[in-house]
């Protein structure tokens, strides 16, 4: 089902002229701004070495419960990492789709 939501929605998007997408990344940033860009630099490298501390904390805690005899159920946190890692990285790309 969620596959042909996402198909439909392929569909229409393929139907909208690219004339029609306003483009926002050809103006130039206000007066000001350099502040706010470095703080935003600031916050993706936070969240980058967060996603990195994320990874190698699951990977510990896997192969410590490994050699207990368990371990089966950290793949999910380490799906939801990964699924983070994913959205920070896309993240210019995806407010870019939005706006």
């Amino acid at each position: 089902m969620h596959f042909e939501l996402l198909n439909i929605a392929g569909d229409v998007m393929a139907q909208i002229p690219a004339s029609t997408i306003p483009n926002p990344g050809t103006g130039t940033a206000p007066p000001g701004s350099e502040g706010l860009l470095t703080i935003l630099k600031w916050v993706a490298w936070i969240v980058f070495g967060l996603a990195v501390a994320g990874i190698l904390i699951t990977a510990g805690t896997m192969m410590v419960n490994n050699r207990r005899g368990e371990g089966g159920e950290h793949a999910g946190r380490l799906a939801w990492v990964l699924g983070g890692c994913i959205l920070a990285a896309s993240a210019g790309g995806v407010v870019g789709a939005l706006v």
